[in-house]
């Protein structure tokens, strides 16, 4: 979906407006942009065309991520549905960044008084790893007041106010909330993902199809000979999240690997006595039989570690709970009695 590179363009003509060299540092971009918006000002008489083109190379070359996918890309890159753009701000913004509104005659400017934004509508939004993984449209319906031009913000039964005069409408920002996935997880750019295989996968190898998120099969597989290890974890590149504004680039998928035993009492002792011979001795055979007698003999039970530390934790809350039946009765009653 985003696996494919974006066909090369031009990556030239942003540095060819504002006049300097590919390896120009940002200070010098800064320089050049300066020089040049002031001569191209609308204000001064000059071309407006050429003034946006101005702020549109100097907003791409001043953003690291977005130079380096022009630079690799050209401008056509910018304009993939995740590379960010060409250049979305306004120009009459970008040059004020620089010198304040009043530039050219404090205020006097074409464009008249900067108006105040109004408040921002947030609005959250559930998606699925899916989703962000693979791009999706979601329709969603709002309603907002609209400024009256008879009455300047409200209506006649004053039911409710619209925006206020001189006052540019807020934006809608989502809040995208990832659901949780059932079988991936996300850290950044990165996807984790748990297998559970069984000893002898883990030992003689093994090979299975696990399905991504956007429906591809990716074969896993060990080398010949290859032993995987309970808890150890394996990468694959290329297979994690999309990069931010540089889609076609993403992070690792990592895989970590559970090994399942066998039950107790599946093995004989005959087939014990096979896999010793193959795998390497016990370390129990190199105690002494002088050793032995010395060291006490103990008795291990199975134990699950959740429900034993809940049952200590209530066992603690009840002795809590029985020392304080144990002090002495009424002495505190009397005490505020007293106050």
């Amino acid at each position: 979906m985003f696996g494919r590179a974006p066909k090369k363009s031009d990556n030239t003509k942003f540095y060819q407006v504002l006049g300097v060299p590919k390896s120009a540092s940002q200070d010098e971009l800064k320089k050049a942009y300066k020089k040049a918006a002031i001569k191209n000002h609308p204000d001064k008489g000059g071309d407006p065309e050429k003034f946006k083109e101005l702020a549109q190379a100097y907003e791409v070359l001043s953003d690291p991520e977005k130079r380096e996918l022009y630079d690799q890309y050209g401008e056509d890159a910018l304009n993939e549905p995740m590379g960010g753009g060409a250049g979305g701000h306004s120009p009459f913004d970008i040059f004020e960044s620089f010198f304040g509104g009043g530039a050219f005659g404090g205020g006097g400017s074409s464009r008249g008084r900067r108006q105040k934004q109004g408040e921002d509508v947030v609005h959250s939004m559930k998606v699925s790893l899916e989703d962000l993984y693979n791009g999706t449209s979601k329709k969603l319906s709002l309603s907002r007041n609209v400024l009256c031009q008879k009455c300047k913000g409200f209506v006649s039964d004053q039911a409710f106010s619209g925006p206020q005069p001189d006052t540019i409408t807020g934006d809608i920002v989502f809040v995208l909330q990832l659901k949780e996935h059932p079988k991936f997880k996300r850290k950044l750019d990165d996807l984790f993902v748990e297998h559970t295989l069984s000893l002898t996968e883990a030992l003689c190898g093994f090979q299975f199809a696990l399905t991504h998120l956007d429906g591809r099969q990716l074969l896993i597989k060990t080398n010949p000979g290859e032993i995987v290890k309970p808890g150890q974890h394996k990468a694959i590149n290329d297979e994690g999240m999309p990069h931010y504004q540089r889609p076609f680039m993403k992070g690792r998928l990592y895989i970590k690997f559970n090994v399942e035993f066998p039950d107790s009492g599946v093995l004989s002792l005959d087939q014990c006595h096979t896999l010793e011979s193959i795998l390497s001795s016990r370390s129990t055979s190199q105690l002494s039989a002088m050793e032995l007698d010395e060291c006490e003999e103990t008795t291990l039970n199975d134990v699950n570690m959740e429900e034993e530390m809940r049952r200590k934790q209530q066992q603690k809350q009840q002795e809590a709970y029985d020392e304080d039946d144990d002090d002495e009765p009424g002495a505190s009653r009397v005490q505020c009695a007293q106050q």
